[in-house]
């Protein structure tokens, strides 16, 4: 198999998709707009060939590239980034060389968030109440049903970037002032616990992992107030949220690719109610999550999936692992030194954090592993204590 990977330096971990390529037997290509030789050794190892472009952004550009695949290998049968931002090129090009996967005529249904909610309604799955708002008079008309607050964010978006809280009928006014030229959707605060269901499909819509992370607390909350943030994965997946997750999988017809389905726990009587869909890895460092928790390589499974169409690893979710991030604007009980030597063996790992994910996961990250929550919950502490 021919497959192209996107931008496979980035992020920086994400090159072991390539090597998970090149070990099932698949031609691994890349392309990106890094110079060849800044890319790292390994990846430069398993790459037959990488053709640099001045911007991904230009489609004209990758278009040339893929076709000079094509030309010099044969047939393209994949191409894939595992990043939210390269979705609308991976499904053009994809229509456009006529591959597998995600195509235009369906990306919508996973990139609109006004489209992911009657996807859910029509599974029977909850949402909050919502609606498209094209000026404030719609607005006011949605605020009279659901009352404030209520949370505002762009119907076509990516994480949590010009998303608002409103309050009151000031912060709305102040936000139809100011507000970026694109759709929004305004939907109804939901007062949760915020969840996610994430694994990897087959070929054929099977689910072959799956796992779950509980959260601190909504990316929105953590980019707008600035604040830093631990998400953690489940040993046990609850029942209603892993039901409702393999519902969702299934109403998306989601095929060899990966999937992340965010949904909050309401506080009040427990329900699931779904936020959106991601059809991509977690962000940040959630695939090492995944290795660190189960003793697996996902890199590889993925690889074997798409080459293969099978998952080889046996995996049992032998212990919680959780991301423990710090941002430099706060001021902590203890030094980077203090927090490695502290936590001794549940630190499994730890770096900076790319600029372009720091309003999200923070300036520095930890994963702390261990098959016991009381372990994980003092990580957290040791990590996160802030001086007063």
């Amino acid at each position: 198999m021919n497959i192209i990977h996107f931008s496979p330096h980035f992020p920086e971990n994400y090159y072991q998709f390539s090597v998970g390529l090149r070990n099932a037997g698949a031609t691994a290509l890349g392309i990106g707009d890094a110079p060849f030789d800044s890319l790292r050794p390994e990846l430069k190892a398993v790459l037959t060939e990488y053709f640099r472009v001045d911007s991904m952004e230009d489609y004209d550009s990758v278009l040339r590239a893929v076709g000079h695949f094509t030309h010099r290998h044969g047939k393209i049968d994949r191409i894939d980034s595992f990043n939210e931002h390269w979705l609308d090129l991976e499904a053009r090009i994809r229509t456009d060389f006529n591959m597998f996967g995600l195509r235009m005529d369906a990306i919508d249904t996973v990139k609109r968030k006004s489209m992911m909610k009657e996807r859910f309604r029509k599974a029977g799955i909850a949402v909050a109440r919502g609606a498209v708002v094209r000026d404030i008079e719609a607005a006011r008309a949605l605020i009279r049903d659901t009352d404030y607050p209520v949370v505002a964010k762009p119907d076509r978006g990516v994480g949590a970037l010009h998303t608002y809280k409103l309050a009151n009928d000031t912060e709305l006014a102040a936000f139809f002032r100011s507000k970026p030229d694109m759709d929004y959707i305004m939907e109804e605060f939901i007062d949760g616990e915020v969840m996610s269901f994430d694994g990897l499909t087959d070929r054929d819509g099977n689910i072959v992992f799956c796992t779950g992370h509980f959260y601190m607390s909504g990316i929105m909350e953590t980019v707008n107030e600035d604040d830093h943030i631990y998400y953690c994965s489940f040993r046990r997946i609850p029942e209603d949220l892993e039901a409702t997750g393999r519902s969702a999988v299934r109403a998306f017809d989601v095929r060899e690719r990966f999937f992340h389905i965010e949904f909050f726990q309401t506080r009040k009587d427990n329900r699931i109610v779904a936020l959106e869909v991601n059809m991509r890895p977690p962000g940040g460092f959630t695939t090492d999550m995944f290795n660190y928790a189960n003793d697996i390589n996902i890199y590889q499974e993925w690889a074997n999936v798409v080459v293969l169409n099978r998952f080889q690893a046996k995996y049992d979710r032998k212990y919680h692992c959780c991301y423990i991030g710090r941002k430099s604007n706060k001021r902590y009980v203890r030094t980077h030194e203090a927090v490695v030597k502290e936590l001794g063996p549940l630190l499994v790992f730890h770096t900076p954090v790319s600029g372009v994910f720091r309003s999200a996961i923070g300036d520095y990250g930890y994963l702390a592993r261990s098959a016991n929550m009381d372990d994980i919950r003092k990580a957290i502490a040791v990590v996160h204590e802030t001086v007063m």
